[in-house]
């Protein structure tokens, strides 16, 4: 039990500044379709075809074509584009008239909270090392569980310490994390799966990070370069006539040399925001390559398909959002009053006796 204290304390020490930048980036990224105040952002979401196509030639037909287009949904009413210069992005309304423009990431706080959250602002080694850390924060909850369970009789449930002082911030710390130990597991399990895939097997079954790269290939490179005036209504059309009851999410242009234009789309059943049915069209002639219906994907590949949706709050409406912004919002309390009881608590200065008087 010392040493379980002891790696609890020491590395809750070292990272967990960090926890606190992942739990309060998270906390408000949850809510971000809320905060973003742009013209139109509140306009209701347009699926029909007609205003699809229309805003799809429209942006693709600009001197500058994006590389995709996320198209708006029920919580943010505009499109969002991406382009190959790292950091440029745009957002249009659904009649694809441009609302804003941004050369870099700084100049979009949403923008760059999201790199903050996902990369640490240093792309795939601050990816891996928010992975490593929400493996460490699993570890906390696990031994936090372990190390109340000799206290619980003096369990006393507080938002925030009785006083600033080590003992009841500590206590305040053990008592807080029991409670929330579900809800911080379950952020920190999902993200940790989505960045260190083969997780995945020991949570989800084994097997399942083979299957999810198998699920997620795209069909075979063609030799086929993206023609001048794509057939954008023909593809649109197409995935609408197989799949008439699912949104249609994101346009991506031909990535490296695959030849191939992507359109994913969200059925009802599905809980990630923008889907995993994904059509792939040839670049050059427009033609139906593959359709790919993710019902019909292995349950595990499914449920790793529900991960995000769990650990982002983009399922269960408002009540989930907000529990999982108490999640964050814990992470960033524990967190930032563990480093300061751990490197910079001051120990309490001994009463000075004055001397006894001789007689």
């Amino acid at each position: 039990m010392g040493l379980i204290d002891l790696a609890h304390r020491w590395l809750g020490g070292l990272i967990g500044l960090l926890l606190v930048v992942l739990g309060l980036s998270g906390a408000i990224l949850a809510h971000k379709d809320t905060w973003v105040m742009l013209p139109h952002a509140g306009d209701a979401q347009a699926q029909d075809t007609a205003t699809l196509v229309a805003a799809a030639e429209r942006i693709m037909a600009a001197p500058e074509r994006p590389r995709s287009i996320v198209f708006a949904n029920k919580t943010f009413g505009l499109n969002q584009l991406s382009y190959p210069e790292a950091g440029q992005g745009a957002y249009t309304s659904q009649a694809g008239e441009v609302v804003a423009r941004w050369s870099s990431k700084w100049e979009r706080p949403e923008v760059w909270l999201f790199d903050l959250h996902h990369h640490l602002f240093t792309g795939d080694t601050g990816e891996i090392v928010s992975g490593v850390a929400g493996l460490c924060g699993l570890g906390f909850v696990i031994t936090g569980a372990i190390l109340w369970w000799r206290m619980r009789r003096a369990y006393e449930f507080r938002l925030w310490p009785r006083k600033f002082e080590r003992f009841a911030i500590l206590r305040h710390h053990r008592d807080l994390g029991v409670v929330m130990a579900p809800i911080l597991a379950l952020s920190l399990i999902t993200g940790a799966i989505m960045i260190f895939r083969p997780v995945a097997d020991l949570i989800l079954g084994p097997g399942t990070s083979a299957d999810v790269t198998q699920a997620l290939k795209p069909p075979p490179p063609r030799k086929a370069k993206l023609a001048d005036n794509p057939d954008w209504r023909g593809m649109i059309e197409t995935a609408r006539r197989i799949y008439p009851d699912a949104e249609v999410r994101i346009l991506s242009l031909p990535r490296g040399k695959t030849g191939l234009v992507s359109l994913r789309m969200r059925q009802q059943q599905e809980w990630l925001p923008n889907g995993r049915t994904t059509l792939y069209f040839a670049a050059d002639t427009g033609e139906l390559v593959r359709a790919g219906n993710a019902l019909t994907l292995p349950r595990n590949v499914q449920a790793y398909n529900a991960l995000y949706p769990l650990h982002a709050g983009k399922v269960g409406g408002l009540p989930y959002r907000l529990l999982i912004t108490l999640s964050g919002l814990t992470l960033t309390v524990l967190g930032s009053l563990t480093v300061w009881t751990f490197w910079f608590r001051r120990k309490p200065k001994r009463r000075r006796r004055d001397p006894i008087p001789a007689t």
